[in-house]
């Protein structure tokens, strides 16, 4: 018997696995898009043995990266050491298996280019989450964020069965604002000093999705403008 399959893009990860009553979305697989260059994207589940590329990746994108993320303590090489891999990983897999976040790996012809979060799940009269994401800037121009945040939207509101999905960018970044309208976000407002990026408190775009804003899925959309294969 092949991986159960729940809806349209993704599967368990691990054959005849039932999704779990407490942390729906986790740990599926999506299904492979094809990039207009040709490459394939999917996301997969974030893993131990992913720690090496976490790390190399993370400190080759410090230019990119820092500016835009939450203020590390202490030194960017030190957030990233073996030992922050560890404590990283361990928060993940706990709030993972407690359905608090899907955190999973956005890998491009195998190889991991980026990770892709749902945060601060929420059920019940909420049922919404936040989404993230960071790619690798050898990467950038191909539409492998765009590909990958539609992913992300699909899982959410097919296997993880969420309402509404949350997004936030600096002003200073329209670049991630453009990847989060391409898949349907809208902006409801400006959030004043919200986080604390890269050694300040600073201002953030809040957008949002509603799973019923559009007739067809994230992914779906993207193939008939012919963003993706």
């Amino acid at each position: 018997m092949g991986p159960l399959q729940f809806g349209r893009n993704f599967k368990v990860a691990g054959a005849g696995v039932a999704r779990h009553h407490r942390h729906p979305g986790w740990p599926e697989q999506s299904q492979p898009v094809r990039l207009n260059d040709g490459e394939e994207l999917l996301l997969r589940p974030i893993m131990r043995r992913d720690g090496a590329s976490w790390r190399s990746l993370r400190l080759a994108n410090q230019p990119v990266l820092q500016p835009v993320e939450p203020t590390v303590l202490g030194t960017w090489e030190d957030a990233h050491s073996s030992e922050a891999w560890r404590l990283t990983f361990g928060y993940l897999r706990s709030s993972a298996n407690q359905g608090n976040l899907v955190p999973l790996v956005i890998e491009l012809a195998g190889q991991f280019v980026g990770q892709l979060t749902l945060g601060n799940i929420q059920r019940g009269a909420v049922s919404e989450a936040w989404i993230g994401y960071w790619v690798d800037q050898e990467v950038s121009g191909r539409g492998v964020a765009k590909a990958a945040v539609a992913l992300g939207i699909d899982l959410a509101f097919e296997s993880v069965g969420l309402h509404r999905l949350t997004a936030t960018y600096l002003p200073n970044n329209p670049a991630s604002g453009a990847v989060l309208a391409a898949n349907g976000f809208q902006q409801e407002g400006v959030l004043r000093r919200s986080l604390h990026i890269d050694g300040d408190w600073q201002d953030h775009v809040y957008m949002a999705l509603l799973e019923d804003d559009f007739a067809t899925g994230a992914v779906e959309r993207l193939r008939q403008r012919g963003a993706i294969q």
